[in-house]
């Protein structure tokens, strides 16, 4: 890692490496060459002020909680992106230049990185694709769009507005043009009329305005992604029962139960390298876990979006790694021509011969959404589907999920998208999963609330000794109540199933009449009832029966 680093801080970069390895590899029988090596170098460094830059690459390593003597390859995706970072600062640019910053990070270290940069007190000019990270930390927006650069001086929630309106206008005034364009190729038609020498002047003027719309730069299109409908899968889709895996001497997971509903939609967080693909692989059923069970329900058609893209074939064309059946797919039971299927995922039919070895990152991640949609699927298993996406197809994406009536299993860095998809979101921290209500910012109050709790807890309270009390037992009524609870929750968690399928329905408010605040709160009020009825089972068990 101080290699690495290093490198940032220009010709003295070499020498500073150099001595930082010569003195960690000093022994007890020192070698009279390597001292003298030692001494060479010391005196370099005074000439150079090497010294006050050596001071400086420990301070970055320090600031950046980097160990510079670790291995660089043998970092976590996150901790290299950090290093790199750290190489850019030890210049102490002016001007700090950042590409795609929180690719492949886990959400703790974007949350790191933005913290970092939002006090960082020189200009930064980046390019990104987390729009949570860019209206965090742009103060202006600098957009190409048609070849053209285009500055506004706001945020980024203010900049969507004013390109909407400027978007809005544009078409207007190009209506207007290609009306009058019309209107002037009619008259020329009429021949002998138009070509008359007081007519120069009009003809001279058409030339110039067909110029004016060949060189119009239309904006590209945007990608029409949609879904095979699939038939509904069971009411249980998932039921895992007490798996923990193992592998190379670390505990991944330990000890964790939960069941999948249909219609849910769950989102897996964690940092990087924490076990997220393993869990998702286990209850797939294509990794046999330590420990524990896992039970599909019935009629589950499953399409998994592999972050690694391992199921695109680098040997096959674009075409043939969506379809090699022929020319046309079957698509919601209608013949579909696979150009004009290529073509809504913004691939030209030309390029369908060509090796996806040419494609980019983002092309090759619309391919497989591509592939992934060709077949008919109850259950989305989606793994960092929008690393490399730009923002206009991920709304896209987004919107899609939304409407999609199955079930989806999310891992996903994109803080956003998992606030816009996500119902609850499973969490790895230190080898256990846990399970909270809602999208990314819910799970956050979570953590910050039992934050707060902890740190209240530690606050040393009066030692009052209270009184002690006789043994209380289950009366007769609570143990009646005991028995029926249980089916009342599942009568409850029935219910609750039901409505959120209903919810995903696109006509369900306009059946019903309900704003979305309302049904926020019917769901609510059946999520309380749900809770009040397993906090009040489970101080029934807790209380013993009476001898």
């Amino acid at each position: 890692v101080f290699d690495v680093v290093a490198k940032g801080a220009g010709p003295t970069a070499a020498l500073i490496a150099e001595y930082h390895h010569i003195t960690a590899e000093l022994g007890g029988d020192q070698d009279t060459e390597i001292l003298d090596r030692m001494h060479d170098i010391e005196q370099e460094l005074q000439k150079t002020d090497g010294w006050e830059l050596d001071q400086k690459l420990e301070q970055i390593l320090s600031k950046l909680s980097l160990d510079g003597d670790a291995e660089f390859n043998a970092l976590s995706g996150g901790m290299k992106r950090r290093a790199l970072l750290a190489q850019a600062l030890v210049a102490d640019p002016d001007l700090l230049l950042l590409d795609e910053p929180t690719n492949h990070m886990d959400i703790d270290s974007i949350r790191w990185l933005e913290d970092f940069m939002m006090k960082y007190e020189k200009a930064i000019l980046f390019i990104t694709h987390d729009r949570m990270f860019l209206r965090k930390l742009a103060t202006r927006i600098i957009e190409l769009d048609r070849g053209q650069l285009t500055s506004w001086d706001c945020p980024y929630d203010q900049f969507l507005e004013r390109k909407a309106a400027l978007l809005e206008a544009e078409e207007k005034q190009n209506k207007v043009f290609d009306k009058k364009l019309s209107k002037e190729e009619v008259w020329i038609r009429k021949g002998i009329q138009a070509r008359r020498t007081r007519n120069e002047g009009r003809v001279r003027a058409l030339k110039s305005l067909r110029v004016e719309r060949s060189e119009r730069r239309e904006r590209s299109g945007t990608a029409r992604l949609a879904m095979q409908d699939a038939s509904s899968s069971g009411r249980k889709v998932v039921v895992a029962k007490d798996i923990s895996m193992d592998f190379d001497g670390r505990t991944y997971i330990r000890s964790f139960t939960t069941t999948i509903w249909r219609g849910e939609k769950i989102g897996i967080i964690g940092p990087n390298g924490s076990g997220k693909t393993t869990l998702l692989k286990i209850l797939l059923k294509q990794l046999e876990p330590t420990t524990g069970s896992v039970e599909h329900g019935s009629k589950l058609k499953v399409a998994y979006f592999d972050q690694h893209r391992s199921q695109l074939d680098p040997k096959m064309t674009l075409a043939e790694n969506i379809w090699d059946k022929g020319d046309s797919i079957t698509f919601n039971d209608q013949p579909l021509h696979l150009m004009s299927y290529l073509q809504r995922f913004l691939f030209d039919p030309n390029r369908a011969g060509s090796s996806i070895k040419e494609l980019s990152g983002g092309e090759r991640n619309r391919l497989l959404l591509a592939k992934l949609f060709a077949q008919p699927a109850n259950i989305y298993v989606l793994d960092e589907p929008t690393n490399d996406l730009d923002i206009e197809t991920m709304e896209l994406l987004e919107e899609l999920l939304l409407d999609f009536s199955g079930t989806i299993l999310l891992v996903s860095h994109d803080r956003e998208f998992l606030n816009n998809i996500t119902t609850s979101v499973l969490s790895l921290e230190k080898t256990e999963v846990k399970e909270y209500n809602g999208g990314y910012d819910d799970y956050l109050r979570h953590q910050i609330s039992n934050t707060t709790s902890s740190k209240a807890s530690k606050t040393p309270k009066p030692k009052n000794k209270a009184p002690a009390q006789k043994t209380r037992y289950l009366s007769i009524s609570e143990r009646k109540e005991l028995e029926n609870l249980p089916s009342v929750i599942e009568e409850l968690e029935e219910k609750h199933t039901q409505l959120v399928e209903e919810m995903t329905q696109p006509d369900y408010f306009q059946k019903t009449g309900l704003t979305a605040d309302q049904a926020a709160e019917s769901l609510s009020r059946l999520e309380q009832k749900q809770e009040t009825a397993f906090a009040r089972w489970e101080a029934l068990e807790a209380l013993p029966k009476k001898p």
